[in-house]
């Protein structure tokens, strides 16, 4: 039976239950929905979602070598366990880039000691069995940027049922601010994000893991309050219906807004351009697109968001001109600006 999951996954976790549903499937052909869900501690749509992903793994992406696994909604057919079940033989630069990225993996900072020692044990396994390529991975190494200790951190957290502080950087605003956040759940649309309880809003929010540019793991436990998980299959920005309604006016030049921006409407214009209608809960946060635009766009409506770009606009025209009329500092004007390209 569908509903909601005892408690947020994280992919590590989900990473963990596949693996072993594989085997677990392998030994129970015909196996009934209900029955694997319970054995997991999962719902239907969750295990549902999990044989969904299977189809797409193998041990090449040629179709025989993917896992042929289906559902009728009662049962589960596994129909092609013999065909992947022979030893995977790596080539030498397969295995060197294994190796190097397990090696990577395992120093990461915030991973769990004993999964850290699980990998450092296949680690060496994989080593024995690779021979002269084993020598070759040990002369390469890699080092994670910033966001991979920051996912660590989000990682641990989330397993440990432990509050975040953070320090996020809000491009919409530009500026840092701190937070207290209780992490629900760690997502990859694009960009991989933490969904999580923002004491500071008392609200649900989504931070990019990218623009967090200080992290630490409290002890205070994490307990957010109970929220239904968002089906994120359409994207992460998903407006809402009571979200404020904003109308931009985009040149030929603009009509990107229309494929970056989720919207209600986009009418064309007789200059090639298109009447773009979207729905945003902060509506502030398009000034910055309005002055990207420059003269291919102009936010319409509301009336007050329209002044705050323009205001924006010509905020940015007087530090300008400040430099010397044209910019680059060199105390000479190469051409006059031209203030109507951008709508002021």
């Amino acid at each position: 039976m569908a509903g909601k999951p005892a408690r947020p996954t994280n992919a590590i976790d989900q990473t963990r239950r596949m693996l072993s549903l594989v085997t677990y499937l392998r030994e129970r052909p015909g196996a009934r929905v209900g029955d694997v869900a319970r054995a997991f501690g999962i719902t239907e749509d969750e295990l549902i979602s999990d044989l969904d992903v299977l189809p797409l793994c193998g041990t090449s992406f040629r179709g025989g070598d993917l896992l042929d696994i289906d559902t009728d909604g009662d049962r589960i057919w596994w129909h092609n366990p013999d065909d992947v079940a022979a030893p995977l033989r790596i080539a030498a630069d397969e295995a060197t880039a294994l190796l190097v990225a397990a090696r990577a993996v395992s120093t990461l900072p915030g991973l769990r000691e004993g999964d850290r020692q699980a990998l450092l044990r296949a680690t060496a396994k994989v080593e024995a069995a690779s021979g002269e390529a084993a020598g070759a991975s040990s002369r390469l190494s890699v080092t994670f940027e910033s966001e991979g200790g920051v996912f660590a951190d989000v990682d641990r957290a989330i397993s440990e049922r432990r509050r975040l502080w953070i320090r996020y950087y809000s491009p919409s605003r530009d500026e840092l601010t701190e937070r207290e956040i209780d992490p629900i759940r760690l997502v990859s649309v694009g960009h991989t994000y933490v969904e999580a309880w923002c004491r500071r809003s008392e609200a649900r929010r989504t931070f990019r893991l990218d623009r967090v540019a200080e992290i630490r793991i409290l002890d205070e436990p994490s307990a957010p309050p109970e929220v239904e998980l968002r089906d994120l299959s359409e994207g992460l920005v998903q407006p809402a219906a009571e979200d404020p309604e904003v109308v931009v006016e985009v040149g030929p030049g603009g009509r990107w807004v229309a494929e970056y921006y989720p919207h209600d409407s986009a009418d064309e214009l007789p200059d090639g351009g298109l009447r773009i209608t979207l729905r945003t809960p902060d509506p502030t946060s398009l000034r910055r697109l309005a002055l990207r635009l420059g003269r291919d766009g102009r936010i319409v409506s509301p009336p007050e968001l329209a002044d705050s770009a323009r205001q924006a606009a010509r905020e940015a025209l007087a530090a300008y001109d400040g430099l010397d009329g044209d910019g680059d500092g060199d105390g000479v004007q190469d051409r006059p600006f031209d203030r109507q390209e951008q709508g002021l």
